[in-house]
């Protein structure tokens, strides 16, 4: 399974931060419920673990929440290894929105 590795720099408290990946991952879920099934989120500090099921595939990453900096990591099914790019320019783009 492809990896995908995104880092995105934030100028917020660690606390700020957690707390809007929480939220974005609620309206995500909430949105797209007719899209996902066994949506699991877990958090042990500011490490987060998430991971569903999406049009047949198993979707999962780690979301470390750092003093500067949100590390987001996870592999990709093998039918999205061509949307790579624009999968992580996408996630790139949205976080730092989140997080301005």
């Amino acid at each position: 399974m492809p990896k995908l590795d995104i880092v995105v720099a934030h100028r917020l408290t660690q606390a700020e931060a957690e707390k809007r990946i929480r939220d974005m991952l609620n309206d995500l879920k909430t949105r797209h419920a007719g899209q996902m099934s066994g949506y699991h989120e877990e958090w042990d500090d500011y490490c987060g673990k998430v991971r569903f099921s999406s049009m047949g595939f198993a979707v999962s990453g780690t979301l470390k929440v750092k003093q500067s900096q949100v590390e987001i990591s996870g592999g990709l099914p093998l039918a999205a290894v061509f949307l790579k790019g624009k999968i992580k320019t996408a996630i790139e783009d949205e976080m730092k929105k989140l997080l301005a």
